[in-house]
């Protein structure tokens, strides 16, 4: 699976892990930066990252910052990023099988490495259920009502 993954400063080391875990599982990773530490804008690799999922270079994105919550907002400004903020594996596997989401995003200073690799691996192992989901997730990528 092709998986882009991107972060803000907080985060670089949880992504360096994250990223050298998947490529040893087989996957192909677009590491979209940043490289190191100095400070950067979460919204920019948030930015980055829906766009590798929109048009077609990844299949599924990781997107990291210290909470999670700026850079899924970010992600989420792309009606093509299904991005769900996650904690635990039951939330990553459900936010594949409820709402098809195409990306997760976590928080380095709010999770372990191991507890990040076990909700990625529960999202990438997750499929979308669709039924009755699939009417609710084709209004997630539609501009909102007047």
């Amino acid at each position: 699976m092709r998986i882009a993954i991107a972060s803000d400063h907080a985060a670089v080391s949880l992504k360096a892990v994250l990223a050298a875990w998947l490529r040893e599982a087989g996957h192909d990773v677009l590491d979209l930066g940043p490289e190191g530490n100095a400070s950067v804008d979460y919204p920019d690799y948030g930015f980055k990252l829906a766009s590798a999922i929109a048009d077609g270079s990844a299949d599924r994105g990781i997107a990291l910052c210290g909470s999670g919550i700026g850079i899924s907002i970010a992600a989420n400004r792309n009606p093509a990023c299904r991005c769900a903020l996650v904690s635990e594996p039951l939330s990553a596997s459900l936010a594949r099988i409820h709402n098809d989401a195409n990306a997760i995003a976590m928080g380095a200073r709010l999770i372990g490495e191991e507890m990040a690799k076990a909700c990625v691996e529960a999202f990438l192992s997750a499929d979308f259920a669709g039924g009755r989901h699939q009417l609710r997730v084709d209004k997630l990528s539609t501009k909102v009502p007047a």
